[in-house]
């Protein structure tokens, strides 16, 4: 028995109309017959092509303000029939059921009418019944049915029919049934997590993927999920690679936090900052941030608070980078940018990041709340008889934004709101900050006057005594050891500033 079938009966519900036109004409010049309901049975009578209304097939009229139209048994006994089964068949012919080889649903917009902000009421009539109803019956039946679910597949779909000339084959067919699942499972798992409200649940559902080049490594798969154009315009260069992304979004989050200060350019290799400025000029800032190390920045990710101008583009072309981000470009400096042909270059859209992260851990998952909280002027206790000066202070909260994004444990150092150096991702916070002396120390940075930033307290005064030994005047940590006397009575015996802040910024 062949497995292609011809199509010669359509059903069309639709919220979306878009496309759907060119899709009635082959159905009807394919001598197809079509039903349906509503809005859409309006739009095909109005393109001048014939259409049953559902009503005529069920002897039953819309009802209860349209939810109920196409829940009834001679509809989905038309989409569930298996063709190949005798008592199927006799059941059609006893009941006077007509059969529906095709289904088209384009679902009502649930997702986008949460995201207007519209009423709880507007929300629960936004709650598509009998269209996923129709998705999942069809699919079901894919052996039979042909199922377009959305209209993301309008297109494929009028491919399909032109060149099989209005028949399927069961491969395409269980084809669009996949699409079909992933567009009713997507829906529901929307709908659950607008009702949840309890944090025990886990539900994630993302329609758009990508597959990548590779993953970490060129051994390993890789796929993102995610709008990425939502979030960015890509203005040049070659496609994203996985560790490209990885590295994008920790530039973002970093950037985020000198959101709306004076012009702020980082540099970032790894997930880490390697070099990070805020000056008066972008042009000042970019060449600050590079002096913090200019071996690390060699393919880095360069990202700025604000626009990038003629100048500062002439700078960054001498460098070798993989990735350029801002919130626009000036023209001549896009001009200059472009002319590395594969440097990705990318503008970065308000977009709000999403409030919970998520990460495989062993068999499952884990989920936390976005560490939101970053530290600020106001929410400093100085604990030492010596108090910050201004310039410290300002200094203080620039290395404390650098070392809430950076990975533990971490030591930052800083200087005139310039990174000078850190220690990242050390097993030992005593090892990180002898790394930040000596990176700092290796490209001749002068820490006389400079500040400490810590992500955790310090359980031993012996961090607080190296720091202070390489010229390290006031210090900045979350504080809450049962030891912060130790580290208290050195800073006051030697005259170092030190603030508490209360949030700890651990980052793993």
């Amino acid at each position: 028995m062949s497995t292609t079938k011809t199509i010669q009966s359509a059903l069309i519900s639709v919220f979306d109309k878009t496309g759907l036109e060119p899709i009635v004409r082959q159905l009807h010049k394919q001598n197809a017959i079509i039903y349906s309901t509503g809005g859409t049975e309006e739009f095909i009578k109005n393109l001048g092509i014939p259409v049953v209304a559902v009503e005529d097939i069920t002897s039953y009229p819309s009802i209860l303000g349209g939810r109920v139209k196409t829940l009834h048994p001679k509809i989905f006994g038309g989409i569930l029939n298996r063709q190949d089964n005798p008592t199927d068949v006799a059941q059609m012919t006893e009941f006077d059921i007509p059969q529906i080889d095709l289904v088209i649903v384009d679902l009502y917009p649930f997702e986008k009418t949460v995201a207007s902000g519209a009423s709880e009421a507007d929300i629960i009539e936004k709650i598509d019944i009998g269209g996923i109803s129709l998705i999942r019956a069809a699919a079901k039946n894919f052996k039979d049915t042909v199922i377009v679910p959305s209209v993301e597949e309008y297109e494929l779909f009028l491919e399909m029919i032109i060149s099989g000339n209005g028949a399927t084959t069961l491969e395409q067919r269980k084809n669009l049934a996949t699409r079909a699942f992933h567009v009713s499972s997507h829906y529901d798992s929307a709908i659950f997590n607008y009702f949840n409200t309890e944090d025990t649940y886990f539900k994630a559902s993302i329609a758009n993927g990508q597959v990548l080049r590779y993953g970490e490594n060129p051994h390993q798969k890789g796929f993102f999920f995610g709008d990425f154009d939502a979030m960015f315009t890509k203005l040049h260069g070659k496609e994203l690679s996985y560790n490209n992304l990885l590295d994008v979004d920790a530039a973002v989050n970093l950037i985020l936090e000198f959101k709306n200060d004076a012009p702020t350019f980082a540099i970032l290799k790894h997930n880490n900052a390697c070099g990070l400025a805020t000056r008066n000029t972008m042009k000042e800032a970019y060449l600050a941030a590079l002096a913090g190390d200019p071996t690390s920045a060699f393919g880095g990710v360069l990202i700025a608070n604000g626009k990038i101008d003629t100048a500062t583009a002439s700078e960054i072309n001498a460098l070798f980078c993989e990735v350029v981000i801002a919130p626009s470009f000036d023209e001549e400096a896009l001009i200059i940018l472009q002319e590395k042909k594969n440097r990705i270059v990318l503008t970065i859209n308000d977009v709000p990041l999403p409030e919970r992260q998520v990460r495989t851990c062993l068999n499952g998952v884990l989920v936390q709340d976005r560490n939101n909280i970053t530290d600020n002027k106001e929410g400093l206790k100085t604990v030492t008889n010596t108090a910050p000066n201004e310039q410290e202070i300002d200094d203080l909260i620039f290395a404390s934004k650098i070392c809430k994004n950076t990975k533990s444990n971490t030591i930052v150092l800083a200087k005139n709101n310039t990174l000078i150096a850190s220690g990242t991702g050390q097993t030992s916070r005593v090892d990180a900050l002898k790394q930040a002396i000596e990176k700092a120390n290796s490209f001749g940075f002068d820490l006389k006057g400079a500040v400490m930033a810590s992500d955790a307290f310090f359980p031993f005064p012996d961090c607080v005594a190296i720091a202070h030994e390489a010229g390290i005047t006031a210090v900045i940590q979350p504080g809450g050891s049962i030891k912060d006397e130790l580290s208290i009575n050195y800073c006051n015996e030697n005259k170092v500033a030190m603030v508490f802040t209360g949030i700890r910024h651990f980052k793993h």
